[in-house]
């Protein structure tokens, strides 16, 4: 349509007007042909725009286009003009139509469940594996909460933390037996994309590992008990030989010794982490005061220094305590400053800080050691993970301590960062929810 319709509009009414008048002045009935002339253009115009309105309401009511009516002049632009957008958004929403039907084609053929919620929780959509895998009834749970559905108190806190790096293992609502993996992102204002998957053949595999491990830990234990005993046994019974041992005794006496200890250590260790991935849930809670326990845990770490003279401060700016078991808690937070202590070398500086900021506590551990390389940072808290194997033969780790604090933090709802640069010393943060945090009476 002309970009000047009303330019146009004015031009052809002073023109009709104009020709009125020209007939007036020839006729001697100027007045009465003007009023004859408004009228048959108001006729004009008001015959266009009930074709514009029958054919904008036949238009509607149709689901196919419509051709527009015939026009004349400005009303045939703007008949033409219409039609062409309507046929642009024709195709338009044909091309959407199209890519919602693909996305629902193949959200159907997933074997895994997709829910939508809104920015309220309330659920939008879901697919077919929903109903078999979640149990949805459509349409009665259109628009439901997605808590009051899926009623585990951990899915709850996990959907309204809005923290979604890490997927959460749950028994399904349908079946106890089943266990589901829930991965939500949430995308658009606040809406979420919630993807659950049958996870049930990998927790069962996962079990008969951690079964695995658990068992032949406890089997190793009594025979390598008796050889440790032994070992002891005859280093003890050097000094009471009639005759001085071959010079190579006493060393392999004292290298079978310490390969002992690391292995009772190792399984240990395994034996803790077994008993930390099978419990259900947390027990033995007390509010344990933070301050009291860094205390403890830095004389402890003073002691295994030594003569390497490590200084080992501590800084606690806040009188909070930490709801959770005190044994777990202890042994995790041990294991970040011990191995800062492994890694840092002699004289060097270590230091413990806890800190409460918008209700979220940080407690961390930093050091000026030898650092971790950035693509290692990743995998720290995987089982017998080594960045270096050298290191852990001199320092008699049995890589499972990190994958031990990682469990302890997660079954307190807390999580771990770490940072860390090469020759410049690491940072291990652990960070606290407001829900383990419990103010110590004044």
């Amino acid at each position: 349509m002309n970009h000047n319709w009303l330019i146009e509009v004015i031009k052809r009414l002073v023109l009709m007007l104009g020709i009125c008048f020209g007939i007036g002045l020839l006729t001697g009935q100027t007045l009465s042909i003007l009023l004859i002339g408004c009228g048959a253009y108001l006729v004009w115009t008001l015959k266009n725009v009930f074709q514009l309105i029958s054919w904008l309401e036949m238009s509607s009511s149709s689901s196919e286009l419509i051709e527009p009516p015939s026009g004349h002049g400005l009303w045939g632009e703007m008949f033409d003009s219409m039609y062409r957008l309507m046929r642009k958004q024709e195709r338009a929403h044909n091309r959407l139509k199209a890519v919602i039907n693909r996305f629902q084609q193949s959200t159907t053929a997933l074997k895994d469940a997709v829910v939508l919620t809104n920015d309220q929780g309330q659920i939008e959509w879901w697919n077919p594996a929903a109903e078999h895998i979640l149990g949805f009834r459509n349409p009665d749970d259109v628009g439901q909460q997605v808590t009051n559905l899926i009623r585990h108190p951990r899915f709850a806190r996990y959907f309204e933390s809005e923290s979604y790096q890490e997927p959460l293992m749950l028994p399904s609502p349908v079946s106890a037996e089943k266990r589901l993996l829930y991965s939500i992102t949430i995308y658009g204002p606040n809406n979420r994309l919630l993807v659950v998957r049958d996870s049930t053949r990998v927790f069962q595999l996962e079990q008969m590992t951690k079964d695995f491990v658990a068992n032949v830990s406890h089997e190793l234990r009594t025979p390598l008990t008796v050889i440790s005993g032994y070992v002891e046994t005859l280093s003890d019974s050097l000094v009471l030989m009639p005759e001085p041992p071959p010079p190579m005794l006493p060393k392999a006496l004292g290298q079978m010794q310490n390969q002992s200890d690391r292995m009772a250590n190792i399984i240990e260790d395994l034996l803790i982490l077994s008993k930390l991935e099978t419990a259900d849930s947390l027990q033995d809670l007390t509010p344990i005061p933070v301050a009291e326990l860094l205390d403890e845990i830095a004389k402890d770490a003073r002691s295994f220094s030594g003569e390497r003279n490590h200084t080992i401060d501590v800084s606690c700016k806040s009188g909070t305590q930490i709801l959770g078991n005190e044994k777990e808690l202890r042994s995790a937070i041990s294991n970040l400053v011990f191995n800062a202590v492994k890694y840092t070398p002699d004289g060097g500086f270590i230091k413990l800080k806890w800190v409460v900021e918008l209700n979220t506590g940080y407690l961390s551990i930093k050091d000026n050691g030898i650092g971790i390389e950035p693509q290692h940072i990743p995998r720290l808290t995987e089982r017998f993970y080594r960045i270096d194997k050298s290191r852990h033969a001199s320092t008699g780790g049995s890589g499972l301590g990190l994958a031990i604090v990682k469990h302890v933090l997660l079954r307190h709802d807390a999580t771990l960062m770490v940072k860390s640069r090469p020759g410049r010393g690491s940072s291990f943060t652990c960070h606290f929810p407001q829900s383990r945090l419990v103010k110590e009476a004044a």
